[in-house]
This record gives structure tokens, C-alpha cells and sequence, in this order.
């Protein structure tokens, strides 16, 4: 695996990365001001990765276009931006971009930024979106599997054969190689897979936030179908919203995937889910009533030495 995955993942431990863009906002369409000062404040305070989102439109049904920009296009830029910290992608629908597309993007940022890349994929979920790239939606969870073995075996073998109902490779070759270890690809939610579809095909599986006792449960299932399937260990991530609160001490209150709640409250919290098994935290402010800038501060001041890896 690339250098991502080893700064970002061990068993029985917990790693804490962030969305972007950095910055809480109402509506569909964040500002995207004070990005580069934000990421680079991240990456400071040691933040294990920042995450883009692949929303290729904006549907006002939905409520949210994440950072907007092109994900391959926004890390490569955001590579030159920072030296260390994790760039993931969470996640590229899958479906949308052909496997040699993202093959090659995968590999050529993976060289860039000297092994940092992360990619999460899915299938999507917006009936809108297959129909704007005409696709058939109720077949999003075949081509999926077909993309992700046609990727598999493009950057994993020399002048392959694939025969593929995306496509067919005779005597042809993927160019860059990778030169600093495997892209690990994580699946998100189940991507109309089983998990055990997940467990065999992926390196890690991204979940959404739920009830700890819920989680646990998701968890032990996903340890219990690696061991089966005589796998060693896959991370398990999970996004959280967060609006934090100037209370330290404040008790969680549900918002919309997360909390509000006081930055002790948080500590407890991260620790619960280190304690249940995940083995990373992806954080979003977009819920945030108060400045990106004053809770990133606070987080790297107060939260984050909680959960630093050696």
C-alpha cells in the first residue's frame, strides 16, 4: 500500500481527517474562501487527510455540491499546496468515468504526490445523474463490479488481458505506473454490494455515521467477514458532521449525519468510535455556526493531540 494508507490506517486505532471545503454554509453552493490557509492550517495542526466529493451536478433536490471542483483535478493542485497530509477522494462515482480514465488519474496523482492518494468510490445514488450521463441506474451495481476488476487488473498487471463488458485489452498497457505502492481503494456504503463482495474486492469500507450500539454491530460484521474470507486487516471510516459548540463541556445534540456538542463531548465521542473499531473519522463543518477558521483552531489544539499516532 502507498504511504496514505499507512500514515492513515492501523488496526485498533483512529485517525482524523476533514472535508472539504472547510467552512460551514447554507444552501447548495459553498464560497470556497480562505481554502489553501485552511488546508494548510490542517495539515499543521496534523490532520491525517483532507476529502473531496465527486458531485458532477448540482441537483437543488439534494442540498449540497461539496468542494464543486473535479476531485482528480482539485488534489493534483492541492498536492503542490502541502507536503504530508493525506488526499482522499470520498467518493468517485464509479459508474460515471471510464476504469482506464481512472486508472490513469489514479496513478499519475498517486506519483505527483509522492504515494498520498486515497480513493473512495460508490455507485452514486441521484436517478437525475444517470439519466444526465444515460446510464441505466438500475444496473449502477453491475457496472461498478466491472469497474472496479477492470481497474484492479489494469494497475496490478503488465500488458493484461481483460475482456469486460466495459471494454476489452489485448496487448496494451496502463501508463504511469505507480511508483509509490498500490492506490488503496475503499468502497463506500454498500455500492449495491454485499459485504462480502466489499471485504473480498476493496481495501477498506466507508460507512455513514450511526448509534454507536448500530455501528459496533456494522463493525463486527465487517471484522468477521474479513477473518472469513481470510483477509488481514481493512480499515472501517466513517463520516461525522459537527457544529461545535464554544462549550467545552456541552452534551451532543443530533444534527443531520452528526452532533452539536463541546469539544470534551467530542473527545468522548472520537473515543467511543476508536474504542467500536473505526479507524478513521472524516469531519465536516458544513453545519458549523461558527467560523471553519476558529473551529479548525480548536480542534488542533484540543481534540486532535487526544488521537496523535506515534
Amino acid at each position: 500500500m502507498n504511504k496514505a494508507f499507512k500514515n492513515m490506517f492501523e488496526n485498533s486505532d483512529i485517525s482524523i481527517g476533514i472535508f472539504l471545503p472547510i467552512e460551514s454554509y447554507s444552501g447548495n453552493i459553498p464560497r470556497m474562501n480562505n481554502q489553501i490557509k485552511l488546508i494548510r492550517k490542517v495539515e499543521e495542526y496534523g490532520f491525517s487527510a483532507i476529502w473531496t466529493r465527486d458531485i458532477p451536478l448540482n441537483d437543488p433536490s439534494f442540498g449540497d455540491v461539496g468542494q464543486m471542483y473535479d476531485p482528480f483535478v482539485y488534489l493534483s493542485y492541492l498536492a503542490s499546496c502541502t507536503n504530508k497530509i493525506s488526499l482522499a477522494i470520498g467518493s468517485l462515482i464509479l459508474p460515471f468515468r471510464h476504469p482506464i480514465s481512472v486508472a490513469k488519474s489514479i496513478n499519475s496523482l498517486n506519483n505527483l504526490s509522492e504515494g498520498r492518494l486515497i480513493l473512495g468510490v460508490a455507485t452514486g445514488d441521484r436517478p437525475v445523474e444517470y439519466k444526465a450521463h444515460n446510464i441505466d441506474f438500475e444496473n449502477r451495481g453491475e457496472i461498478f463490479r466491472e469497474s472496479m476488476q477492470y481497474i484492479a487488473i489494469l494497475v496490478s498487471s503488465e500488458f493484461p488481458i481483460i475482456r469486460n463488458k466495459l471494454g476489452n485489452i489485448m496487448n496494451e498497457d496502463l501508463l504511469p505506473k505507480s511508483k509509490f505502492g498500490k492506490v488503496p481503494i475503499l468502497v463506500t456504503g454498500h455500492s449495491q454490494q454485499s459485504i462480502e463482495w466489499i471485504s473480498k474486492n476493496s481495501d477498506g469500507w466507508i460507512y455513514y455515521p450511526q448509534n454507536s450500539a448500530t455501528q459496533r454491530k456494522r463493525i463486527d460484521s465487517w471484522e468477521n467477514e474479513l477473518i472469513k474470507n481470510n483477509k488481514g486487516f481493512k480499515p472501517f471510516i466513517q463520516s461525522l458532521y459537527i457544529d461545535l459548540a464554544t462549550e467545552p463541556q456541552l452534551q451532543p445534540t443530533p444534527i443531520h449525519l452528526g452532533y452539536r456538542l463541546g469539544r470534551n463531548s467530542l473527545v468522548k465521542l472520537l473515543s467511543n468510535l476508536k474504542e467500536i473499531g473505526v479507524n478513521h473519522v472524516i469531519i465536516n463543518l458544513k453545519y458549523s455556526k461558527r467560523s471553519a477558521e476558529e473551529v479548525v483552531d480548536e480542534l488542533g489544539k484540543y481534540v486532535l493531540p487526544n488521537f496523535k499516532r506515534n
